[in-house]
């Protein structure tokens, strides 16, 4: 049974965010001048970054650049584009300090690439950085080819489903993320509009104690009780949950009730008992179906980790399709449907991937507070990333230019459910978007036209070739979980303990899910199945021997 009222379109929100693609990367080809469209995309330009001289293989066409193309790797970039605040910096302004040259994430020293205050971005460092970070992953640097890569970006005939629902609703071609650094700060400002900035942490998600200690703010998830609304976290394939990692302090109590898996939100979009908030996360670890580019050179310096499907675009799709069709097929005459709810598409971040759009300046969420760690400021954003906006009463193929930023789903929810004063001056200044519900009528779900996904070939782990310590972003969340987990006394497997532990791709998956089944009891397997897991665990810890 269908509403009749538009105002209705927001009773119910579904918030995916999905992983390190920029607006051009996935959406650049989705529309061109020809079709009539105030889209600002990749296509009748002549987009291009500058080879740096130091590097050792030059265009071979002599023209020093790289342009925009059409490629076929659906897992490009890969290895994996620099994502944290010191690679943004590169990235957006062209500046790369030369004792940064060719650094990792362990051997980055100040001032963090970072451009003059007030610079304006070039966009023109994409293709630099990769190059740079490239010879860390690899240890050599990349040929042409290889480095080419990073000015990728895919068409709609690629990505069907992600840009037929921008075709089919409207698509956001200003929407920025909050920080120009990496995933766990600009998830906390999707639900908190900060990440509490201190000089220790909050600008890179390490050390990941910031976020299970120091990350104290209030989020959308403690107004939302506050003012009697009802939210859950639905994630994908038993993971640990980022967003109970990232807003640890806050939301500890409610690991046991709120954090479920994704198959429950399939049942509750079916019978109409969705809650006020549902924050989907894809499966963001191992076998990840998020989009992100392939990670497994990222992890290790040197050395290529068997942590990626054959393609997380592909996976990505099937998913998003798994998504939508569950919130199209919600027809429940009572509670939430597809009339009331409005599913929206985000991203964390871009994840070093090209965008030609510079971002500007934006007030810091707290202006009185010190330098935070790389002496950020947090007074301007990360640039642009894929926003889509589903719903019945949004006019087909719109788009809509004006500036927006992740904070903007917080000055929404504030404004339309009245949940009070803003959270930060963030958020305080962003533009809410609830302007995009304009139909007096309703579209028909049964009519919505959106293509398939592309066939994703299945993926499967190679454990035995994959012996290889993690380091850097592979060690980015779980210590920090293993210390909290030792912290409340949950039991161990003796080896854990051990300071030469062995913390092996498939121990790592291994130890998350015993550590997750008892801070996330909904979340991993409990009883005789849980027993189980304990038991092999200890097994492979046994045979776990420190590698040459």
């Amino acid at each position: 049974m269908s509403s009749s009222d538009p105002s209705q379109a927001l009773d119910h929100v579904v918030l995916v965010i999905f992983e390190n693609r920029s607006l051009d990367n996935l959406l650049g080809h989705l529309y061109g001048p020809a079709d009539g469209k105030s889209f600002d995309g990749v296509l009748g330009k002549q987009l291009t970054n500058p080879v740096p001289e130091w590097a050792e293989h030059q265009p071979p066409d002599g023209s020093g650049e790289v342009g925009v193309f059409i490629g076929t790797d659906m897992d490009a970039p890969c290895p994996d584009s620099g994502e944290e605040y010191y690679h943004t910096n590169t990235q957006l302004f062209g500046t790369l300090d030369e004792h940064n040259r060719f650094a990792g994430a362990d051997t980055m020293a100040e001032p963090w690439n970072a451009p003059a205050p007030g610079t304006t971005p070039t966009m023109d460092g994409f293709v630099a950085d990769y190059i740079s970070f490239f010879t860390w992953e690899k240890g050599r640097q990349p040929t042409y080819d290889e480095y080419a890569q990073i000015m990728q970006c895919y068409t709609p005939e690629q990505v069907p489903v992600l840009n037929g629902l921008a075709r089919e609703f409207g698509v956001f071609d200003h929407w920025f993320c909050e920080v120009p650094s990496q995933t766990f700060m600009n998830r906390s400002f999707w639900t908190a509009g900060t990440c509490t900035p201190l000089p220790t942490g909050g600008t890179a998600n390490t050390p990941v104690t910031h976020w299970i200690k120091d990350n104290t703010a209030e989020t959308l998830f403690d107004r939302l009780e506050a003012h009697g609304r009802t939210w859950k976290v639905y994630v994908l394939d038993g993971q640990i949950p980022l967003t109970g990692v990232i807003h640890w302090p806050r939301l500890r109590d409610k690991f046991a009730t709120h954090f479920v898996p994704f198959s429950e939100f399939e049942a509750d979009a079916a019978a109409g008992t969705l809650p006020d908030f549902a924050l989907i996360e894809p499966n963001l670890l191992l076998g990840h179906g998020d989009y992100h580019p392939a990670a497994g050179a990222a992890l290790a310096q040197g050395l290529e980790l068997q942590v990626d499907p054959p393609s997380s675009i592909l996976s990505g799709e099937a998913f998003l399709e798994r998504l939508f069709t569950a919130y199209r097929n919600m027809r429940s005459p009572a509670g939430a449907n597809v009339w009331n709810t409005t599913l929206f598409i985000g991203w964390d971040e871009p994840g070093g991937t090209y965008d030609h759009v510079p971002p500007g300046p934006v007030p810091a969420p707290d202006p009185a507070a010190p330098p935070g760690q790389f002496d950020f400021r947090f007074d301007r954003s990360g640039y642009r990333v894929p926003a889509i906006v589903v719903s019945p009463w949004v006019d087909p193929g719109s788009v809509y230019n004006d500036e927006h930023r992740h904070t903007s789903m917080l000055a929404t929810l504030r404004e339309r459910w009245g949940l009070g004063e803003a959270f930060t001056e963030r958020d305080g200044a962003a533009k809410p978007f609830d302007y995009v519900f304009s139909r007096t009528t309703p579209t028909d779900p049964d009519a919505w036209n959106v293509p398939k996904a592309a066939p994703a070939p299945p993926y499967h782990v190679d454990w035995e070739t994959s012996d290889k310590t993690l380091s850097n972003l592979g060690k980015a969340a779980l210590p920090g979980i293993i210390a909290a987990a030792k912290a409340k006394g949950i039991a161990l497997p003796p080896e854990v303990e051990d300071p030469n532990f062995h913390l092996t791709t498939d121990l790592a998956y291994d130890v998350q899910v015993l550590i997750g089944a008892h801070f996330w009891p909904k979340m991993g397997p409990q009883g005789a199945d849980l027993a189980a897991r304990i038991a092999k665990l200890g097994e492979d810890l046994k045979a776990a021997d420190t590698p040459q």
